[in-house]
């Protein structure tokens, strides 16, 4: 999307740019207040924001044909913040359209794969994608990047340090998830076994993770090495680097050996001010499914099953920390309602959309709230499996929800795709992969959601590009009207 600001907005308007900038904003409002769900997406050629089509996806150097070398700007690359339920850039809102590519750091390892990077950040930076999700650990085993604790393989590091740099020049900002609750690349079991190995202590279960001492402090420590590196690439402290977006405390964090939810609580409320006390600047997440618990038994029928409230997290109490920023929640109807019919799975993704971004403007005191994954494997054979249509289905199903909120300012903050995968990658794929030059319609889709929010994203665009000043807006809006609201006063 082409920068709008490029100078100073005149000081006084032209009675012709008057009528000129109420015209475009009332024909904003109309597109705006237009229900933008993608039921009926027609199947014409994709246009990608720029202009391509699908087939120049994997050639395009950069969003709107911009060089790869041409970066943005400092005063333009700024961190993002939260303002009440909506993130912030500056005193512009930010609504997401992402994705995830976790294995991004060890394809960037190998010079023959490192390619592959910056081939995902096109092809996402072409269909208007602005945040990435993707693992900043990688624990003992092939490729490690924290071989044992606080020893890291510079060469992995540096492979890290490429993404940023490559993230930045495609303009996609960074979720840097820190730990995952899973064997998948270390996890917290590989830091339970490098504490018993070194020690012989006596752990009775991997979630001793979340209690013991000296594991945390194996984990704190690798929080500090991580916010304090400085980017090889770009010379920048990754804690006072805009590129990212947040850090993530854990990748789904479960501990099923407490279902009260005590053990994870404490372990929370300490990560999260270790995380801030080493870089208050940038915003912190949890990493949650979003399942609700025990503080909140009213909500528990909106869990997918009776187990996802027994495992130990708790929606409503995890967020509620001092130095939690923003609500994580995942969407996976295919796993987590195995056998249900098509109908019932979008009915459950409504619903529990519907549920935490109600309880994040509301019992949460009002913050955003990213379904940091969502998606649905298309390689399931079972009743009620997804394919590709009917995965762009719930695609479109879970951003439908999302305008619903941002039409009326409310705390639905974005979406991130589970995954983005580049072509010649197949051998990775779980069945959730999607490949944007060989899916034209998920493209079309995704591109068509982020033309939709850029609108929204670019209420300052539309006040200022006709002349007015910014100054006098300020004077005649209340800072803590939504923004949606504001944009309908201009």
């Amino acid at each position: 999307m082409e920068t709008v600001f490029k100078g100073r907005a005149r000081a006084r308007v032209s009675l012709i740019h008057f009528f000129v900038r109420r015209f475009a904003v009332a024909v904003a409002a109309i597109f705006l207040l237009t229900d933008g769900r993608h039921a009926h997406v027609d199947l014409a050629p994709v246009e990608i924001l720029g202009g391509a089509d699908v087939d120049t996806l994997a050639q395009r150097p950069n969003v709107n044909g911009a060089s790869s070398s041409e970066v943005i700007a400092d005063e333009q690359w700024r961190m993002v913040k939260t303002r009440g339920n909506q993130f912030v850039v500056g005193d512009r809102p930010f609504y997401v359209n992402g994705f995830n590519a976790y294995w991004l750091m060890i394809l960037a390892v190998d010079p023959s794969t490192r390619g592959k990077v910056t081939e995902v950040f096109q092809q996402a930076a072409a269909v208007g994608l602005t945040v990435c999700r993707t693992w900043a650990f990688n624990d003992g085993g092939w490729r490690a990047l924290q071989k044992s604790p606080s020893v890291y393989d510079e060469d992995v590091f540096k492979a890290l340090d490429f993404v940023a740099s490559e993230a930045r020049k495609y303009r996609i900002k960074l979720i840097l998830s820190l730990i995952n609750n899973w064997d998948g690349y270390g996890g917290k079991a590989q830091y339970v076994k490098w504490a018993r190995d070194d020690g012989g202590l006596n752990f009775t279960s991997d979630d001793d993770f979340f209690s013991d001492q000296t594991v945390k402090g194996y984990f704190k420590n690798h929080v500090k090495n991580m916010l304090t590196r400085v980017n090889t690439y770009t010379s920048v402290m990754y804690k006072d680097d805009p590129t990212i977006l947040a850090w993530e405390l854990m990748n789904e964090p479960r501990c099923t050996s407490d279902p009260t939810g005590n053990k994870l609580q404490e372990w929370i409320q300490e990560m999260a001010f270790h995380v801030k006390s080493i870089d208050p600047d940038h915003l912190v997440e949890v990493g949650a499914e979003g399942f609700y618990g025990p503080s909140s038994p009213a909500r528990l029928p909106a869990n997918p099953n009776t187990y996802a409230g027994q495992v130990g997290t708790d929606f409503i109490r995890n967020h509620r920390v001092l130095g939690v920023d923003f609500a994580s929640v995942h969407i996976y109807p295919d796993t987590w309602m195995s056998g249900a019919t098509l109908e019932a799975q979008l009915q459950f993704v409504a619903s529990w959309m519907e549920a935490h971004i109600a309880d994040a403007e509301g019992t949460l005191g009002g913050m955003p709230v990213v379904f940091t994954e969502f998606g649905a494997s298309t390689k399931a054979r079972k009743s009620g499996g997804f394919n590709a249509t009917t995965r762009d289905q719930l695609i479109q199903a879970v951003y439908g929800q999302l305008l619903d909120s941002t039409r009326r300012g409310g705390a639905g903050a974005g979406a991130l795709l589970w995954q983005v995968f580049p072509e010649g990658t197949d051998y990775m794929d779980d069945g959730y992969g999607v490949v944007l030059p060989r899916a034209a319609a998920t493209a079309r889709i995704m591109s068509t959601h982020s033309k939709e929010l850029a609108v929204f994203n670019s209420r300052c665009a539309w006040s200022c590009r006709w002349g007015c000043r910014r100054e006098q807006q300020s004077e005649d809006v209340d800072d803590d009207m939504p923004f949606v609201s504001r944009m309908n006063l201009a």
